[in-house]
């Protein structure tokens, strides 16, 4: 089960930044872990049972790629990786102690990464309408997390019966919110929609992110969040369809520190004085005066008293028990009162 000690898990995605380029990707995974995120993951397919030759690029795949006639099939063939790679990936993020997660696409690379041992998938938006596929994950029986970008509630929901009756059960469960779109414009995230989402269906929620900067997935935490996915890339002006909608690594590095900082500052739903505070509670509240100089016997009124500080006297809330008392002796002009003057 994701989210557990109130712990958001943040998931670095390298997905296909890495250009087709082994080293390209080891970097990757370096500065992941670096930044100090849970996961850094990749994508894994076999481009013709992803996409036909025929298929046309997206809009923003046009947008970030220099050959304007390549077709979605060629964009892709060059980004995929092997099975041997895969390995070699692996080894790297366990030498540098970041976990390592990769998206299958296809029905043959759920059964490639199933034999490398994963015990965590992540289910595309695109394939949340997909049966087999979601069929296959189910049987699994591992955690699963769900995006559901360019999807409705009814969209979500059958996909959750999917996975409910093909082998998961609800707690493993994780649905992220998410637009589909590189990068998102910010009147089109709809973050409340994750909360949504998590009334509906009574599931863990989290955010997959493609907005510009690092202030929607900080959102998000604050909202509920226990899992925010989000692009990363050496440099957003490399070659290739998601560099421009990526962080960069002082970025993420930055997302990271705020997201943790952002778990710490949500606390408990206690509403009481920190240990922080307490030491400052007779410096900024007030507590009963003498309004002016009073002789011995005196009867006080409202106008015998001022209310200032330091607050480590009678309080205020308690003036109606101090009006009406006879002192037992002078009191000097902003002379805090205690219980001993009174009769």
């Amino acid at each position: 089960m994701l989210g557990q000690n109130s712990r958001t898990l943040i998931i670095a995605e390298a997905g296909v930044n890495h250009n087709g380029r082994l080293e390209l990707a080891k970097e990757l995974i370096d500065a992941a872990a670096a930044a100090g995120a849970d996961f850094v993951k990749f994508q894994t397919f076999k481009t013709e049972q992803l996409v036909s030759k025929a298929a046309a690029k997206a809009a923003y795949q046009v947008k970030n790629t220099d050959n304007a006639g390549e077709s979605q099939f060629e964009m892709i063939k060059k980004l995929e990786l092997d099975a041997k790679t895969h390995e070699l990936l692996m080894v790297h993020c366990k030498q540098r102690g970041i976990r390592f997660l990769s998206t299958a696409f296809d029905l043959e690379s759920i059964d490639l990464l199933a034999g490398l041992g994963l015990e965590l998938w992540k289910i595309p938006s695109g394939e949340i309408t997909n049966l087999p596929y979601l069929v296959k994950i189910a049987q699994q029986g591992q955690t699963t997390i769900l995006s559901t970008g360019m999807s409705t509630l009814a969209d979500i929901e059958g996909a959750l019966e999917v996975l409910l009756t093909n082998g998961l059960s609800r707690e493993q469960i994780t649905i992220l919110h998410c637009n589909t779109e590189y990068p998102t414009p910010m009147e089109d995230v709809n973050l409340r929609a994750m909360n949504t989402i998590a009334d509906a269906f009574g599931v863990s929620v989290g955010y997959s992110d493609h907005t510009l900067g690092i202030e929607v997935p900080i959102a998000a935490v604050a909202r509920g969040a226990i899992c925010i996915e989000k692009h990363f890339t050496l440099d957003r002006n490399m070659e290739g369809p998601d560099h421009r909608a990526s962080l960069e690594p002082p970025e993420l590095a930055a997302m990271v520190r705020a997201i943790r900082n952002t778990e710490t500052a949500l606390g408990s739903t206690l509403k009481q004085p920190s240990p922080s505070e307490r030491k400052n509670v007779a410096v900024a509240r007030k507590s009963i005066h003498a309004a002016r100089e009073l002789p011995e016997g005196h009867i006080l009124t409202g106008a015998d008293l001022v209310m200032i500080r330091p607050g480590d006297g009678i309080s205020p809330m308690l003036s109606a028990q101090v009006i009406g008392r006879r002192l037992r002796e002078p009191l000097r002009e902003n002379e805090q009162l205690t219980y001993r003057h009174f009769e």
